[in-house]
């Protein structure tokens, strides 16, 4: 039976009382059990949904989750649990919560616990254990969870008695926030979860008052550095990166690229900071202006393989680098100037110290913006016939280009997929901050289908629009019956080259045509039936011109939708064939 969010039953929220004030009738302590405490601190938390599998090793985690007025969205793969934990952190601030059973539900959220902590997303996995009575007994699906997951998160750690369980849930959240954002990680023995204790032994936190403020606005000095080296900087560039979304800096961001006239890139969550047609907003002439600049501003992104490792940044350049994260300040190449600190406040430090100045030099940097405008230009014409191609197979660039053209300043982008999203992140531009979402740096593949739960769930009212690989989406595409079962309608498109073609490429590079179908080819799958069979919406598209027309009924369709499009095989973007793992 199909339910809507808004239908789903809740119940007025019990405050979260402090040792003492309750007592039931008859002056006997009120008792509560594991599972309502930890429910009390998710409340605290802001938590408002967790996303789930059910085990009989949490479902009392359900029935608190009941008395306060949390929704449970159960799915139908851990994975995809902790994958929109990880993306309603994204979408909201809040830390997000996927709670998995003992064992291979802990182990099946593995994936998603990973890609959150290189994506600096806060979430907190809560996995059932075997009771603590029955320690190295070999109870059902008892596994060393701690251990496991110690190195993917930020916190991990076992919950050893009930009255506990409030605490060490606040415990966690408040890891999940210690320099740059990242999961945490409790088990949760079943006896301890399912006893009832008295209300007056357990601490539960009050909103507001276990986690301090994180955001810092860097070093004083730092920040007139930076702004002296703005002042005298003809020929400056910024690269706003998704430490920007995570801090909630864009406004910052905007004043700051304006009132000094600073020409922006945009990375990861980054994009849409900037709307398309701003007049600092650039995209295809970033290795043109890292080449060239003569100060470059590295904001809330690493020097990892995205990057080049650094080794993309002019060496005559002066680099600072602006992180939540000390460690992360000068790793894999040498800097000029490092801030640690809020990307938001640091930018308005920034922006009030050099517009401060006699001169902040905005003026002077007319010419540059005026040099990387006509680089850009360039690039785009050159690529704009692929982008219009008739061509039958169809041509990937058509496709994102059509997704491109087709978004609003309404729709959430969320690419989820190899070589078809190399292809969007070249000509897909989000119109509004926070409508990007792609699995960040782990490049873990099967995002999608739990990003759009998320994203849906927590922006009912916004459009959310999701570019799959054929590939990708097959890893968790069963959960789209969870967006038809609690009626979270989305536009999805399926770039269809039955092909896993990122790798495809690099094995022809490597060894050759004759081996190039090596474990790397898909069945012809029609997933357009593949969502009508499911409850959704559904269309197969073979050329071009039909593209357009079956997004526009999808949209109309008011369902969750796939646009199954066949794209050529022989195809590939830029970015896969420039991969340096394969050279």
């Amino acid at each position: 039976m199909t339910t809507h969010m808004g239908q789903m039953a809740k119940t007025e929220p019990e405050s979260a009382t402090q040792p003492n004030e309750q007592r039931a009738a008859g002056g006997d302590p009120e008792l509560i059990s594991g599972g309502h405490l930890v429910a009390k601190a998710l409340k605290a938390e802001g938590v408002d949904v967790i996303f789930t599998l059910c085990g009989g090793h949490i479902i009392d985690i359900y029935d608190g989750c009941v008395d306060e007025g949390i929704d449970v969205i159960d799915v139908r793969h851990e994975q995809v649990a902790a994958h929109a934990a990880d993306g309603y952190a994204r979408i909201t601030g809040k830390p997000g919560c996927a709670v998995v059973t003992a064992g291979p539900g802990t182990t099946d959220a593995v994936t998603g616990v990973a890609n959150a902590l290189r994506a600096e997303s806060p979430m907190l996995l809560i996995g059932g254990q075997g009771a603590l009575s029955q320690h190295k007994m070999g109870s059902l699906q008892d596994l060393p969870h701690v251990d496991m997951m110690t190195p993917i998160t930020k916190f991990a750690a076992t919950v050893p008695a009930t009255e506990r369980a409030a605490d060490l849930v606040s415990m966690a959240f408040r890891e999940c926030y210690h320099g740059a954002p990242g999961p945490s990680f409790l088990e949760i023995p079943r006896d301890v979860l399912d006893a009832k204790v008295p209300l007056e032994r357990a601490r539960i936190p009050r909103p507001g008052g276990y986690r301090a403020s994180t955001r810092s606005a860097g070093d004083p000095d730092a920040i007139e550095q930076l702004a002296d080296l703005i002042t005298h900087s003809e020929k400056p560039c910024v690269l706003l990166g998704s430490q920007v979304w995570t801090c909630r800096a864009t406004d910052s961001a905007i004043d700051f690229v304006r009132t000094l006239n600073v020409p922006a890139f945009m990375n990861g969550s980054g994009r849409g900071t900037l709307p398309p047609k701003d007049p600092h907003h650039l995209q295809l002439a970033r290795r043109y202006a890292f080449s060239n600049a003569d100060l470059i501003i590295i904001v809330g992104t690493p020097f990892d393989f995205r990057m080049g490792y650094g080794k993309r940044l002019s060496s005559e350049a002066t680099v600072v680098q602006i992180d939540l994260d000390y460690r992360t300040v000068g790793k894999n190449r040498d800097i000029d100037l490092g801030i640690v600190g809020d990307a938001g406040l640091v930018l308005s430090a920034v922006t009030q110290a050099a517009s401060g100045r006699v001169d902040s030099g905005a003026a002077n940097r007319k010419a540059w913006l005026e040099e990387l405008r006509a680089v850009e230009t360039q690039s785009y014409e050159k690529r704009l016939p692929r982008q219009l191609s008739e061509a039958s197979p169809i041509d990937p660039y058509r496709l994102v280009h059509e997704i491109n053209e087709f978004l609003t300043p309404n729709s959430i982008y969320i690419g989820d997929g190899g070589d078809i999203v190399t292809f969007s992140g070249q000509v897909v531009q989000p119109k509004s901050p926070g409508n990007w979402m792609d699995p960040g740096p782990l490049g873990t593949l099967g995002v999608g289908v739990p990003f759009v739960l998320a994203a849906k769930y927590a922006r009912p009212d916004a459009e959310v629009v999701a570019l799959f690989g054929d590939g990708a989406f097959s890893l968790t595409g069963w959960d789209f019956e969870t967006l038809v079962r609690f009626n979270l309608p989305f536009i999805g498109i399926v770039g269809n080259n039955s092909s896993m073609n990122q790798i495809r490429y690099g094995q022809i590079q490597k060894y050759g045509e004759g081996r190039g179908r090596v474990g790397n080819t898909l069945g012809d799958v029609r997933y357009g039936e593949f969502a009508r069979m499911l409850g959704g919406y559904g269309e197969e598209v073979t050329e071009p011109s039909q593209i357009r027309p079956a997004l526009e009924r999808a949209r109309e369709s008011g369902k969750p939708s796939l646009i199954n499009v066949w794209v050529d095989p022989e195809v590939y973007a830029p970015g896969t064939m420039n991969q340096t793992m394969y050279k």
